[in-house]
């Protein structure tokens, strides 16, 4: 559904205060002049207008929250984590539609609009996540787009039947094409990437493939990788997520990556973690790579971190990059709203006239303030409708 609506004394991007009108769920004009009568007004009251946030990469089905303090069990390494998650969604009873819907609630109250989701398609759960986040992403339609990666957490060729499955998924509704690890965790880089490409290739999608193999490992899948990306054409339509392998200190065998990166157009999805090394933000967009961030997993079997809040996501990529300057955080903010909607091909995102009304308010003086000081949204806005005010979500979570 979309609302009308008057946002009075705003200030674009951290610009002169105006105000911005909002017709049928679009922005429809912006100054100072503008006459709305009877439309609803709200006062910005000087606030920093921003589009809405953009949550890039999550895992809507598996978060633990409302679920009381769950204490962490995983052990370091990958698989423990995936071993460990299989076992624990069975004995805590983790349910993907009330999960997902409890996140997309907790997002919206941090001024995120849109999500891009993996969901686990494995042989310990089935299809079971699928349909438990397509349900919650029918209920919350007119509050939150949520895009859908079909994922094989656990693996693809090692776990009989997942292919079948995926390719169910696919059919169910997926968006994207979600891969792992094709070295480290399937063991076999070619089946694996023959698969979800071929997949990716049927159905005519794009792939999203999460890839933690670090070093010369990670810069043979991305090779093959890019080779499929090549092969098939599938320019612009290829995202790797968290690239830590983009992060070594071997600076010719990443540069050489990256050029081949940046002509095919293929993006990079990046949490900023603490403890793997990390694509370098400035370096890629400076190369004009499309690069996004997300939360990761949040208050899930994988770890007790994660608040959903991707002003503190562009915190944390600031702070990851050493990012001190205002135009600097003012890039780690455009990563986790203009980048995500780049990488997720928004068509009506941002705040010129014509655009999707999806917007936040936040306190600051200036985009940087808002950044790391990261203060309660003011209001969030969803197709002209207020769905969040003062740091609280207008929406039921279940």
């Amino acid at each position: 559904m979309s609302h009308d609506l008057l946002l009075r004394n705003v200030r674009p991007m951290g610009g002169a205060a105006t105000d911005l009108l909002i017709r049928d769920g679009h922005i429809a004009g912006i100054g100072n002049t503008l006459d709305a009568p009877g439309c609803p007004v709200e006062d910005g009251a000087g606030a920093l207008l921003i589009p809405g946030l953009v949550e890039a990469h999550t895992h809507l089905d598996k978060s633990v929250i409302g679920m009381g303090w769950r204490p962490h069990q995983a052990g370091p390494r990958l698989i423990d984590k995936i071993e460990t998650e299989r076992r624990l969604k069975h004995e805590w009873g983790i349910d993907p539609q009330r999960q997902s819907a409890r996140q997309v609630v907790q997002s919206l109250s941090k001024g995120t609009t849109h999500i891009r989701t993996h969901v686990d398609v494995d042989d310990a759960v089935g299809l079971a996540g699928m349909a438990g986040v397509l349900a919650t992403r029918s209920a919350y339609a007119d509050v939150m787009d949520i895009e859908i990666v079909a994922f094989p957490q656990s693996g693809l060729l090692i776990r009989p039947g997942v292919p079948e499955l995926l390719e169910q998924a696919m059919r169910m509704g997926g968006d994207v094409v979600g891969g792992l690890d094709p070295c480290l965790i399937d063991r076999d880089p070619k089946g694996h990437l023959d698969a979800i490409f071929g997949l990716a290739d049927r159905f005519g999608k794009q792939v999203d493939i999460h890839l933690h193999e670090p070093g010369l490992v990670g810069a043979f899948s991305t090779e093959l990788i890019i080779e499929r990306t090549r092969a098939l054409g599938m320019t612009g339509m290829v995202t790797v997520s968290h690239a830590f392998c983009l992060g070594d200190p071997d600076l010719a065998m990443v540069d050489a990556l990256l050029d081949q990166i940046a002509e095919l157009d293929i993006a990079i999805a990046t949490t900023a973690p603490s403890g793997r090394p990390a694509p370098a933000v400035a370096k890629l967009r400076g190369m004009g790579i499309r690069v996004c961030a997300g939360s990761d997993g949040i208050r899930d079997t994988w770890g007790p971190y994660g608040n959903a809040d991707m002003l503190e996501r562009a915190f944390l990529v600031g702070l990851r990059n050493n990012f001190r300057r205002d135009d600097e955080v003012e890039m780690a903010l455009d990563v986790c709203t203009h980048g995500g909607a780049a990488v997720m091909r928004l068509a009506e995102y941002g705040l010129q006239p014509g655009n999707a009304a999806d917007l936040v308010l936040v306190d600051g003086e200036a985009l940087a303030e808002a950044v790391a000081a990261r203060p309660p949204r003011r209001l969030v806005v969803k197709r002209g409708r207020v769905v969040a005010r003062d740091g609280v979500s207008l929406i039921a979570a279940p």
